[in-house]
This record gives structure tokens, sequence and C-alpha cells, in this order.
């Protein structure tokens, strides 16, 4: 990881299952931290090993080179950003902000217009609570080239080098992830669907993921992914249905605010609030698949 060349000092806020990881990695890349949460325990082992907490998200741009917002939703950044003790409260005129929330272009726009001397980036990630733990997340950025280039040993301590994309200007990042989740959300359904049909039809499961591996439907998320499902009956409650959901509804609203028809993504985002309702807000991202295995009456397991 890279070693900042003068001492920085990050604002971190967001310290759940993604923030956790990023800040603990970030601190062994040698930057000192401030952080905030909704939960004052959620910051403790960051404590001890010496960061430092603020009350507010004002008090942590007050007492931070940049400040990074990991979020679960817009209206969270929003809250976070704005009001008296908000991040614009504390931060200098021309001071940095990088959003890694999973986000929508409106929220930093409206702040960057507002605040026209501000460095903005966003920077949502890909690569679940486990990337965050290793350092090893897969960065979108969106933003100014200099900022990208200046902010690049930050990003460095939290992601994986050569997947820290600059993928275009202001708003650029959230779409891209939210074209990602969009489709890795499809692979999903699909994936269930087609394995349920053929275990319900005689087939064996292993020899049928097999064979779509070695098919020209094969994807990363039949080989890979789906097998916290079919090796562990892990659904993945690391990252909540209820946050899938609301990135699904993220992505259609993008698709209709350009125009664009979004029958399947659609379609998909109703059955992931299928599966919500049937199994509660905290279930795993990957509980669709419970859904068909509900439905024919066996677990997809190998």
């Amino acid at each position: 990881m890279t070693t900042p060349a003068v001492d920085v000092t990050v604002g971190f806020i967001g310290l759940g299952s993604m923030g956790s990881g990023m800040t603990r990695n970030l601190r062994k890349a040698g930057f000192s931290l401030v952080v905030n949460d909704i939960r004052r325990e959620s910051a403790d082992e960051l404590v001890a090993g010496g960061a430092r907490w603020a009350d507010t998200p004002a008090e942590v741009a007050a007492s931070s080179d940049l400040v990074i917002t990991m979020l679960p939703t817009p209206k969270h950044v929003h809250e976070v950003m704005n009001g008296q003790a908000g991040v614009l409260a504390g931060m200098a005129p021309t001071g940095t902000w990088i959003d890694m929330s999973t986000s929508v272009p409106e929220v930093a726009d409206e702040i960057r217009k507002k605040n026209p001397g501000l460095h903005v980036l966003d920077a949502p990630v890909s690569g679940m609570s486990v990337g965050a733990a290793n350092g090893t997340l897969q960065i979108f950025i969106g933003g100014d080239t200099d900022d990208v280039n200046r902010l690049r040993p930050v990003f460095d301590a939290m992601g994986d080098r050569e997947r820290i994309l600059h993928v275009g200007g202001h708003g650029a990042g959230y779409t891209v992830k939210l074209m990602l989740n969009q489709l890795w959300f499809s692979h999903l359904v699909a994936t269930a669907e087609v394995l349920a049909i053929g275990v319900k039809a005689g087939v064996d499961l292993g020899v049928l993921r097999n064979a779509l591996v070695n098919s020209p439907a094969q994807s990363n998320f039949v080989e890979r992914d789906v097998l916290s499902v079919l090796d562990h009956g892990d659904y993945d409650e690391g990252f909540a249905i209820a946050l899938a959901c609301k990135d699904l509804g993220l992505s259609t609203d993008l698709a209709a605010s350009v125009g664009v028809p979004a029958e399947l993504s659609a379609l998909v985002e109703q059955i992931f609030r299928r599966a919500r309702a049937s199994y509660g807000d905290r279930a795993g991202e990957m509980t669709p698949v419970k859904l068909y295995e509900d439905l024919i009456g066996v677990d997809l397991r190998l």
C-alpha cells in the first residue's frame, strides 16, 4: 500500500460493514483519522488504534484535510453534508469531499453548485465487505483529473490499484456503480431461475453448473459468486437486501431520468422486493436465490 509523503488527516463518516474495513486500511497506510458514525461504539476499535472520534460531521471536516463519506442512501449523504452540524459547516471553502456511497449525482451536484470552490469526487466501490477489509476494493471515480491524481494515495490504501478507475467527470462514478449493481443483480436472478428449473427437471446441480461454466452462458457470477450459496448456504448478510432494493430503485430511477426503458431491470427490482418482503430487511442480498429454493422445495447446494 502507498504511504502518504506528508501527514494527511482523513475524516471518515460511516463506519458500517464497508467503512470499518476501509478505515482500518487507511490507518495501515499511515493516514491519521478523524471518524464519526451514528453509532459511537462502531469507532471503538479505531479509536483504540489511534483514530480520533468527532461528535459531529462538522467537527470531522474542521479537523481533517479531506472528508470521505460512506453512507447507506442519498438521503443520508444529504443529511450528513448539510445543516448546522453537517460537513459543509466545518469544511473550508476549498476543502475536499469524496463520497464513496452508492448514490446519485443530484446530491453532489447541488453541493458543488452552492460551493464552487470545493473539490468533490464521487468514488463508489465494488467488492463487498471482504474487499473493504482486505483493501482490494474496485473504485469508480468521477471528477477532475487533477483531484484524482492528487488523491491517488488515499484510494490506493483502500482498493486494488489495478482496478481503481477514473471513469469520467462528476457523477460518472455513481453511474458506473449503479450499472454494475444492476447487471450483477440481474445475473443473480437469472442464475437462480435457471438452476431451480434445471434441478426441478432432474439434472444434478453440480453437472448443470459445470455445463454453464463451460458454455457461452458463462459469467463470473455463475463461476464464483453463486458459490457462497451453493457451497455454504451464505446469502451474504454483510449487505442487506434492503440496501440492494435501494440500489435497484436508484438504477431504475436513473434509467427513467435519461429516457431509457428498463423493463428487465424493473422486473429484477420487483423480485428483490418480493424477497425482502418474504425474508426481512436484514436478509442477505442473495436471498432471491432462496425464493426459488422455496418454490421448488430444494436447497441449491453442491
